[in-house]
Formats: C-alpha cells, sequence, structure tokens
C-alpha cells in the first residue's frame, strides 16, 4: 500500500483494487503497509486501516497483512501492539543495530509472534564496499568470505529472523545470497566470527562526525529542520566513503517537508535539550555547508 497517498477509507480499496488488476490475480499472499512513520500513522489510523485490512482478508483479496518502519522505537511498538499483524518488515544490519526499530524492535516483534523481513542487510551495498582497514579484517579472518556474506550471516544469524531481502543487480549476487541463506543457520557464528565484525563496525563507528543517537529531545525544531535527520544522512556521507546517497537521502528529507538545515536561525532552543551535549548549531552549519 502506498501509505503516502492514503487520505480516507476508500483511498485504500482504490489502491489495493488497481493493484490486483494490474498484477492479474484476485489475491496478494502478503501485503505490506509500506514505509510506516510518524507523519503517515495517524492518518492510516484516522482512515481506518484496521477495519480496510479486516475486511481485505475476510472478501479474500489478501491473505497476510503486515507493515514497513522507519522511524523510532517507540512507534514501532505502538504500532506491532495497534493490530493482530503476522508479519513485518524492518531495517537490520550489523552496523543498524540500534537505528529506527533496530535490535530492540526485531526482539520485541518477534516475542509478539511476528513473522520478520530484514530490508537494508547490506546498508544499500555499503557493507559490500568496505574501508581499507576494514578489508585488511575482513581479509586477515580465517575463513575466506565476502563482505556480502560477513554481512549476510550476521542477519541470519538472529533467530527472530525470517526472511532477509537483499538488492540483486547480477546472477553472482542471486547465487551468493542463496548459498549464504542456505548455509547460515541462527546462532552458527562462532564468538571470533562475531569479534570480526564487531572490529568492522567499531570501524564505521569510529568514523562518525556527529555523535547523534536520534532520541529527538532536540525536536521539534522551531524552524522545522529535522536534527536528527540533518545529522544521521550527514555521518553517513562520512563513514560510507563519501556515498553518493547520503546527498540523495539530505534531497528526499527536505522534499518530504522538512527545512534544510540552512534554516537554522540559532536560537540555541535544542543544544539545551541535548543530553549528548552538541554543538547543534555548529554541526548544522557543516551539514550545510556539505549538502546545500
Amino acid at each position: 500500500m502506498p501509505s503516502w497517498l492514503i487520505k480516507t477509507r476508500v483511498d485504500m480499496d482504490t489502491y489495493l483494487n488497481e493493484q490486483l488488476e494490474r498484477l492479474e490475480t484476485d489475491v496478494i499472499d502478503f501485503y505490506l503497509v509500506h514505509s510506516l512513520n510518524k507523519s503517515l500513522w495517524p492518518v492510516l489510523k484516522e482512515a481506518g486501516i484496521n477495519e480496510f485490512l479486516d475486511q481485505a482478508i475476510k472478501d479474500g483479496r489478501i491473505k497476510y497483512a503486515g507493515f514497513s518502519f522507519h522511524d523510532e522505537i517507540g512507534l514501532f511498538k505502538e504500532i506491532v501492539d495497534s493490530y493482530d499483524w503476522p508479519f513485518c518488515q524492518i531495517q537490520y544490519n550489523y552496523v543498524d543495530e540500534d537505528y529506527q526499530a533496530g535490535k530492540e524492535g526485531l526482539l520485541y516483534a518477534a516475542q509478539k509472534g511476528l513473522g520478520i523481513a530484514i530490508m537494508e542487510p547490506l546498508r544499500g551495498g555499503n557493507l559490500v564496499n568496505l574501508p581499507e582497514a576494514a578489508k585488511v579484517i575482513i581479509d586477515g579472518a580465517d575463513l575466506k568470505r565476502t563482505p556480502a556474506e560477513w554481512a549476510l550471516r550476521w542477519v541470519w544469524n538472529h533467530p527472530e529472523v525470517s526472511v532477509v531481502l537483499s538488492g540483486m543487480t547480477t546472477m553472482n549476487h542471486v547465487v551468493e545470497n542463496i548459498k549464504v541463506a542456505r548455509e547460515a543457520w541462527a546462532n552458527s557464528l562462532s564468538a571470533k566470527e562475531l569479534e570480526i565484525i564487531n572490529k568492522v563496525k567499531r570501524i564505521f563507528k569510529a568514523r562518525i562526525k556527529v555523535d547523534c543517537t536520534g532520541c529527538s529531545y532536540c525536536m521539534p525544531c522551531p524552524s522545522g529542520i529535522n536534527i536528527p535527520g540533518c545529522f544521521s544522512t550527514y555521518n553517513d556521507y562520512w563513514v560510507f566513503d563519501a556515498t553518493p546517497s547520503a546527498k540523495h537521502i539530505y534531497y528526499i528529507l527536505t522534499k518530504l517537508g522538512a527545512s534544510p538545515a540552512s534554516k537554522c536561525v540559532e536560537c540555541g532552543q535544542c543544544e539545551s535539550h541535548c543530553p549528548q551535549h552538541i554543538a547543534i548549531r555548529k554541526e548544522l552549519k557543516n551539514v550545510k555547508e556539505l549538502f546545500e
């Protein structure tokens, strides 16, 4: 479901019926209420998302209703508890253990009996193209594996994980992903193997420029700036060797309604609430210089 296009209960039926027609089928097995966040979820609740899903399951248009998620852990738990979901989809990889739903959300959903699909296990390919110091660690391991296999095995090591989704552009990618999925049992990584991944993770963490935990105590910003979002994309740029995707994400962030960092009026309200004591006004200038 294109959640961002939904305004009314009628919209939900309209889009689902059009999807069924275009797919030339009478039923969709697994239907995701897509990309939920704090802006979209209240609109969907008000429009009657639970009633729609119940009806679509009852009349046979879908078999199982799930949701995909892009926001903070508190909202994730609220959504999990709001409906009898059979499954959900979250971002999870060894760099993003504490990002969005994160490990806490993974465990919470599993305890509630949800099947869990993982997106971004390779962080958009960034966990394949490693910094040189991380390559040395991977290459020095007794077991010779590609960076992709290490990252995928780390995700599959979690018994709570049901499905791992990874973008594939060549047949070699397909073959490797299937091989890892076949061989990587839950809890199969040794302490030594986990330490190798932890060393790589520490290299990534050391490249972070702004020590923002995403707690959002600085929010709301009177000027409408998504401060944690700015710092997240800024950090990604430096952590992943000037990845172009960071600039693209920043562009999307501002196009979805957030003000750019250049709109900061330096009121200082955010800094008075920051538990990490970040010089937010100074760092937003750095974000502006890089992205704008």
